[in-house]
């Protein structure tokens, strides 16, 4: 490849992965990079905070027609013009200079908690005794590690998860959840999405973390109303209003005193996601936060 196309898009910063991944389902994209930082003499001199570069292949779809189509069924979905983010945009075509390690530069180990650690793919990383860390490549599905939202649930499954339960993560986006699950002992994960595009994903991520051809992981295209089984413990990191939506239908694959791991929920928007709690009498027994998002551990009693 002779050169490469940059896109930059202006973002509410917490919109980040949700950005990433309507670009990564309508474009021939290969990573995303927000938030580059300059320092000098340890003091930070300039950032680009609030622009989401995107490194796209090809330009086969006009991303101006796409980014807006989006934008306006995100406000159609309760999302305000300021929680958005302008989303204007600007387009380069720049010439390979590899590119592909460009982008990787950015991303780094996170920590988070002080024994789960996500480590990118290409960065050898020598764990500590008792720590269990995710083997990723952050950008390749919506739910990296790396953002807030993910981050939530990941720590309600060290806290509430006990080891021989079985786990059902719904928008599974990367797979890390469920593998995650599976690391900390679940009994058996299931993962279901309704992108097509990440399945084959989850799979790449469940065999580098040594899960391959594993019976007790299940990726598949599904919902969660046409689920049969019940679940010890479910996660749907979501978007607030299809919470809402489906609420009745995790209660449904909950067991009698299973628990429930809800994420996604900006911290304005939270009170939709209390209303369909309180409308499934569903029981709160946790709540945990991390910067402008919330999450809710609940329990079907």
């Amino acid at each position: 490849m002779n050169s490469y196309f940059e896109l930059n898009i202006s973002i509410n910063p917490c919109m980040e992965d949700i950005v990433s991944d309507i670009c990564f389902t309508n474009f021939d994209c290969e990573g995303v990079v927000l938030a580059e930082e300059t320092y000098k003499d340890l003091e930070m001199i300039s950032t680009t905070e609030g622009t989401l570069r995107v490194f796209l292949t090809s330009l086969d779809k006009n991303p101006y027609e796409v980014l807006k189509t989006e934008r306006e069924l995100l406000k159609s979905r309760g999302f305000s013009d300021e929680e958005l983010g302008s989303w204007e945009i600007t387009v380069d075509e720049k010439e390979n200079q590899d590119w592909s390690k460009k982008w990787k530069e950015k991303w780094t180990v996170t920590n988070v908690t002080e024994r789960i650690t996500v480590v990118p793919g290409w960065i050898e990383y020598k764990p500590k005794p008792e720590e269990i860390t995710i083997t990723l490549d952050p950008g390749c599905a919506f739910g990296t590690g790396t953002h807030q939202t993910t981050q939530l649930c990941m720590k309600a499954l060290e806290k509430y998860m006990k080891k021989g339960d079985t786990l059902a993560d719904i928008g599974t986006g990367s797979g890390i959840l469920a593998i995650l699950g599976l690391k900390l002992g679940a009994k058996s994960a299931y993962g279901c999405d309704i992108d097509d595009t990440v399945i084959d994903v989850c799979y790449e991520n469940a065999e580098k973390n040594g899960f391959s051809n594993n019976d007790a992981l299940v990726f598949e295209l599904n919902t969660a109303d046409k689920i049969n089984q019940k679940y010890d413990f479910v996660c749907a990191n979501i978007l607030h209003n299809v919470l809402y939506e489906i609420m009745g239908d995790l209660k449904n694959i909950m067991k009698d005193n299973a628990i429930l791991s809800l994420s996604g929920i900006l911290d304005e928007k939270k009170q939709i996601v209390l209303d369909a709690i309180e409308r499934e009498n569903l029981k709160i027994i946790d709540t945990i936060t991390q910067d402008q998002w919330v999450s809710f551990v609940v329990l079907r009693t």
